[in-house]
């Protein structure tokens, strides 16, 4: 059973629902941002986790993931940068629009 798949995807399947809502009636000025910011993330991880997993850092029970890797990091380690990726540009153009208002 690959439980860190389904953990990952029970935090990135609403998250990301959620956020895409909201990023996409936002408009293209917050949208391309926060996709941009996705890909950043995504790459920082690729590089980032590759080598903690690499030099042992942290460790995978390989019967509880999927098997598929980007570098040598698990394809689960990159579900929270992506939720966080569109989260956080969300969670910021709904609390600014807020505040802004008299």
């Amino acid at each position: 059973m690959t439980t860190y798949l389904l953990l990952s995807l029970a935090v990135l399947v609403p998250v990301a629902a959620i956020s895409l809502v909201v990023l996409l009636r936002a408009g293209r000025s917050v949208l391309v941002p926060a996709i941009g910011s996705v890909v950043v993330l995504v790459v920082a991880t690729a590089v980032f986790d590759s080598v903690i997993v690499g030099t042992g850092i942290v460790g995978y029970d390989a019967t509880r993931i999927l098997g598929l890797r980007i570098g040598v990091a698990p394809v689960e380690d990159f579900a929270y940068p992506v939720a966080a990726g569109l989260a956080l540009p969300a969670l910021w153009h709904l609390l600014g629009r807020r505040r802004s208002r008299p």
